[in-house]
């Protein structure tokens, strides 16, 4: 058992990695709170489905536009400096909305606009911190540190919801704004209390003309990157769109309040740390793992879409939260492995951009068919979704299992 335990753990005897996933923890955890107060607050000025998928995709819009991009600054410059200056913006849009909020000057134009806002700043924000945590571990961690990073998200998922509907209920929406923008301090001094020496930081890419395509050229040449990419472009448009469709189904199906939305919430997130746990204990990942969770993801958003009751739904998040962290775990490893080094932070925007920027894409079509059919409608189309794409990843994989394998094994090996 301790060895199990040490297993599940590992990548927190690496000082860095430790101070890295403490700042998180806190970091997180208020943009759950934020995440939680922008819909409901979305929800309370418009009663509209549609409106929700709107704020949902402009959060992720730079990244569909631009997160390649993103990419190419990860890796020019040195990491380490560039999510300080990240972190530190990401707090302006929060404390505009703390203080329109407050103020009662808010409106929807405003929440969309800030929305976009800080979506812009994640579009260069978030590959930087995907490619980071190979330097942070190395490959022989990466799995491991990848599915802790999911521990993070999804503890956060469950402290965020339930903190943030304490504070909605007690004091309103605009205190969660205001813890937000507080917990980038605790990234920021994690970040710079890092021992730079123990950075494993590759040396940055040359400019070249073309780097983008570059870096499309080599995904595409890449059976190990380009199969569980094209997984997520299904899967991340249209059955990871659960900010838009659980306030609609607390608010509009259960005619719940957002505590019934933050226990939604939570019971995903209960399932989805148990699913990261798991995860971090294989320290290995499969196209096997792979497309078994995108099949457990489907069966599970199947089932939650056709529960008659609200204790019975909320059940059935607890599994498909286990088996969504697992499959987008499994992506990101898989990628961060097969990847060459001097590309990684490119290739891990490519993921970024098919995991958070077509929410631009599904968020919206999702909110029109929830508010025209109902919300689980919505999440019968993601169930059939992740079907589909568990499916055809099994295909390629059968197609191209040896290149697969030789690819990601001398890229880990360059890495080493």
């Amino acid at each position: 058992m301790s060895a199990g335990f040490r297993r599940t753990f590992d990548s927190l005897s690496v000082p860095n990695y430790r101070r890295y996933f403490t700042g998180q923890v806190i970091s997180i955890s208020g943009n759950w709170m934020q995440i939680v107060a922008e819909m409901w607050l979305i929800v309370q000025l418009t009663g509209s489905g549609v409106s929700v998928g709107i704020t949902a995709a402009l959060q992720f819009l730079p990244m569909l536009l631009f997160g390649a991009w993103g990419g190419l600054l990860a890796d020019r410059l040195a990491k380490h400096k560039l999510l300080q200056y990240t972190q530190a913006l990401m707090a302006v849009p929060a404390l505009a909305l703390w203080g329109l909020t407050v103020t009662g000057e808010i409106a929807p134009w405003m929440v969309f606009g800030l929305v976009l806002a800080r979506g812009s700043v994640l579009a260069i924000d978030n590959p930087a911190r995907q490619a980071f945590v190979m330097e942070l571990v190395g490959p022989e961690r990466i799995v491991n540190a990848v599915a802790l990073n999911s521990v993070v998200v999804h503890t956060s998922r469950i402290a965020g919801p339930a903190l943030a509907g304490t504070v909605i209920a007690l004091l309103g929406v605009g205190p969660c704004f205001a813890f937000n923008a507080l917990s980038f301090v605790a990234m920021l001094v994690a970040l710079r209390r890092m021992d730079r020496s123990a950075l494993l930081t590759p040396t940055p890419a040359a400019r070249v003309r073309g780097e983008v395509r570059l870096a499309l050229r080599h995904v595409r040449s890449t059976p190990a990157l380009w199969v569980p990419l094209g997984a997520m472009v299904v899967v991340g448009t249209l059955s990871f769109n659960f900010q838009v469709l659980m306030p609609l189904l607390a608010s509009s199906t259960w005619h719940g309040t957002a505590t019934t939305y933050a226990a939604m919430t939570m019971a995903m997130g209960v399932g989805s740390v148990a699913g990261a746990l798991i995860t971090s204990n294989l320290g290995r990942v499969s196209p096997r793992l792979i497309v078994g969770a995108a099949t457990g993801f489907g069966v599970f958003e199947l089932l939650a879409a056709a529960a008659p009751s609200l204790p019975l739904q909320i059940l059935a998040l607890v599994p498909l939260g286990a088996v969504s962290v697992t499959f987008a775990a499994g992506v990101n490893s898989s990628m961060q492995l097969a990847s060459a080094p001097s590309m990684r932070g490119r290739v891990m925007s490519l993921y970024s951009v098919v995991f958070l920027g077509s929410t631009p894409i599904g968020a919206p079509l999702v909110g029109w068919l929830a508010e025209v059919a109902s919300p689980r409608a919505g999440l019968a189309l993601g169930g059939a979704a992740a079907l589909l794409a568990a499916a055809g990843a099994r295909a390629a994989y059968a197609r191209h299992g040896e290149g697969i394998l030789r690819a990601s094994s001398s890229v880990a090996s360059a890495s080493a």
